[in-house]
């Protein structure tokens, strides 16, 4: 796994895990929402300028971001049950 897929499968848990889509998210930071869909798919690089302010909008260190955890790996069965948890 390279740091582009690690942080695609984070930037995928936490916004998750904030509730709101890629649409909503990623536009009222003013970045392309279909940019971040392939940089959430671990398709394209990202600046570690955006890594910064997506962390700090996040509300968690870039250390999170950029830090893979098997327990953020989100497939669409179960994406309901790891957010509650």
């Amino acid at each position: 796994m390279n740091l582009k897929e690690v942080v695609g499968i984070n930037l995928k848990y936490y916004r998750y895990k904030s509730g709101l889509s890629q649409e909503k998210f990623y536009t009222n930071l003013e970045l392309n929402p279909k940019y971040m869909a392939c940089i959430e798919r671990g398709e394209e690089n990202i600046t570690i300028d955006h890594i910064e302010e997506l962390a700090f909008k996040l509300g968690i260190s870039t250390y999170e971001l950029i830090t893979y955890n098997k327990d953020h790996v989100i497939n669409k069965k179960r994406i309901d049950e790891k957010i509650k948890n």
